[in-house]
């Protein structure tokens, strides 16, 4: 995986180095989300995190800077709590359920995320963008394989994948941010059922 944080960070050489990015990175997170890009403070970013005011700057020219980075380290992180459960699937169409089952269960453990990403269409909207573009593509490629290989109906990949991308992120909303106690589990198996079988009553 590349460094979440390039190319606004100044990519560290050394494992003490990369702790103190992540470190930083992290209460980013607890910053922004709590108080919004505009009011956190570098110096509270720095506080949280545990290290000096100095060493932000070795990483981050600016507090944009470090937005813009964690809107893409938060990004890489979905994708990473993502990826095993689509590894572990058997077919493309078990490969989208289990995918969003595992979105949901990061959303519920990443609440924050949605406040960060929502605050970076106007702080940060190239990061914006790619952050919808970068996973529209992603399961767009995963369908134009299964259609290519016969393991899904014939039908266009990109609108697919942005009608899939677009049922997880308001379920991830309503079932992962606003909910306590959501079944993801029943979520996902009917969310899975409408990719599988959309609303016909003829479905399989």
């Amino acid at each position: 995986m590349t460094d979440p944080a390039e190319p606004d960070a100044k990519t560290p050489k050394t494992a003490r180095g990369q702790r103190t990015l992540r470190a930083l990175l992290d209460a980013a997170t607890e910053e922004f989300a709590q108080k919004g890009f505009h009011d956190a403070a570098i110096s509270e970013i720095t506080k949280r995190a545990g290290v000096a005011i100095g060493s932000f700057y070795t990483y981050f020219d600016s507090k944009e800077a470090i937005f813009t980075a964690l809107v893409r380290d938060l990004s890489e992180r979905v994708r990473g709590d993502v990826a095993p459960a689509l590894r572990a699937a058997p077919d493309p169409i078990a490969r989208e359920r289990a995918g969003q089952r595992a979105y949901l269960e990061f959303v519920g453990a990443h609440r924050e995320i949605y406040r960060i990403v929502d605050q970076a269409e106007f702080v940060a909207p190239e990061s914006y963008r790619a952050h919808y573009e970068t996973t529209a593509g992603r399961i767009a490629t995963r369908l134009e394989e299964a259609r290519q290989s016969g393991d899904i109906s014939d039908g266009d990949a990109e609108i697919r994948a942005w009608a899939i991308m677009g049922m997880n992120v308001f379920l991830g909303l309503r079932f992962g941010v606003w909910s306590d106690d959501a079944d993801f589990d029943k979520v996902a198996a009917v969310g899975g059922d409408l990719i599988a079988f959309g609303l016909s009553p003829d479905r399989a």
